[in-house]
């Protein structure tokens, strides 16, 4: 018996075309009615046993049965709910799609008995309706941070513009407990963000949970990431760290312990939100709008510029530390923040040094978020130059101090119009029309660490 899975040029990975070819033949040979695979899908891998196994992309598959509706007559059918067969392990995260009936399936056996129509052995669809509006597990409140008010302000001025930050600062400053928090103020998933976001993880080598419905991925790779690791690879080519986080947030600790190759890669992806991969025979085109977040140290043992004078590091070692990181990254993140060491008197007096739950922060990130759309229908990291000439122009005194702060800092034109778009989130935040020379102000400060250290 012969099998064609055309087209042939096009490789077939996993098993999932395992479930597809047995009812396939088992209808070619009039062990169960052809008629019954009319208007259904069928995916998944097969045991020796007849037994069902769970498969990767189940509910990126599911999106594309909802997607596609076909009739009887094998045409597109907007109007017609499609149904889905799939392993019973893999149901669960496929029904969370609307628009498709998921069947789920222990084993070969149980699904052509349904398939026949035997009255005790008909599959219900999964119905997961709680799921569907299931709320994401709450993040790390930011009420649990000591002091660092600096920090805590401009983690608020990035979620609610959705710019990359950089924390630079000492061993224990609470970088990495900041950045863990960033997830918690964002707003709240859209259901196209939500099936976007899903689809994605569901394809990818680490899969999709239904406890992750309506949660931003955040992503933490290690320091020792390649390339392929981080933006995409092999062949045929695969999403990398930064699509796998794509609406959510990706945490790059100690950066410039990264390899400079490495960190060069995300150059173009952090200014498009996308990212193409292209190899002999194949070109990947992969999202990757994620908001960056890094974190480093001053210098290698971390405590230059610290009064008691534990940095032992010369000012060579230290400079060439911060080489590591290119000024073309580093003109691609909007804020750049240091933050101190925390005293031993904010430590005593933890209950002083809290500030507001990451809940009160992120309302008025949703706020503020919420005008941007309205007024321009994505978050002001996205404007082009057009767009930030139109919408982020501040008043006349704002306008002098940009200027001046530009040609004294020298900065480049994307490090200006970067300004601009920070300003523009904290007059958002504030509720105001344009932005003002304090808001302007404020925003120049974002840019200033590497001045310092």
């Amino acid at each position: 018996m012969t099998v064609n899975l055309a087209p042939a040029d096009l490789p077939k990975e996993s098993g999932r075309f395992d479930l597809p070819i047995a009812l396939g033949i088992l209808a070619a040979s009039g062990q169960i009615p052809a008629e019954s695979l009319l208007d259904r899908e069928f995916a998944g891998e097969l045991s020796l046993t007849g037994a069902l196994r769970p498969m990767r992309g189940a509910f990126a598959m599911a999106c594309g049965t909802a997607r596609g509706g076909l009739s009887s007559a094998g045409a597109t059918d907007p109007d017609t709910t499609s149904q889905l067969y799939l392993p019973a392990a893999s149901a669960a995260e496929a029904a969370l799609v609307p628009g498709v009936d998921v069947f789920g399936a222990a084993d070969l056996p149980s699904l052509c008995a349904h398939l026949a129509g035997s009255p005790d052995a008909r599959l219900s669809p999964v119905a997961t309706p709680e799921l569907r509006e299931h709320a994401a597990t709450a993040a790390p409140d930011m009420a649990d941070v000591i002091g660092q008010r600096a920090a805590r302000r401009a983690l608020e001025v990035a979620a609610a513009g959705g710019h990359h930050i950089l924390l630079i600062g000492p061993p224990g400053a609470g970088k990495s407990m900041l950045a863990a928090r960033l997830p918690g103020l964002l707003p709240p998933m859209t259901d196209d963000e939500a099936l976007a976001s899903a689809a994605l993880l569901s394809a990818s080598r680490i899969g999709f949970k239904p406890s992750q419905w309506r949660q931003r991925p955040f992503r933490a790779p290690h320091h020792s990431s390649s390339a392929a690791a981080l933006v995409g690879g092999r062949n045929p080519p695969q999403p990398g760290e930064i699509t796998l986080a794509h609406l959510g947030v990706l945490f790059l600790d100690e950066l410039p312990e990264f390899d400079r190759v490495v960190l060069e890669t995300l150059r173009e992806p952090l200014e498009a939100g996308r990212i193409t991969i292209s190899r002999a025979a194949w070109q990947a085109d992969f999202p990757a709008a994620c908001q960056l977040i890094a974190a480093m140290n001053p210098c290698p043992c971390g405590w230059r510029g610290d009064p008691g004078g534990r940095c032992r590091c010369t000012p060579e070692v230290a400079a060439r530390y911060l080489r590591k990181l290119s000024g073309p990254l580093l003109d691609r993140i909007d804020i750049q923040l240091e933050i101190p060491a925390l005293s031993a008197a904010e430590l005593a007096t933890r209950a002083a040094t809290t500030g507001e739950a990451s809940a009160t922060i992120a309302q008025r990130v949703s706020a503020a978020r919420e005008r941007q759309l309205t007024r321009q229908g994505k978050t002001n990291r996205e404007l082009d130059g057009r767009e930030v000439d139109e919408v982020c122009r501040p008043d006349a005194a704002g306008e002098a101090l940009l200027r001046e702060a530009g040609e004294r800092f020298g900065w480049s034109a994307r490090a200006y119009y970067r300004v601009l778009k920070v300003a523009r989130t904290i007059a958002d935040l504030a509720g105001a029309a344009m932005p003002s020379a304090a808001q302007v102000a404020e925003a120049i400060q974002y840019r200033r660490a590497f001045g310092s250290i």
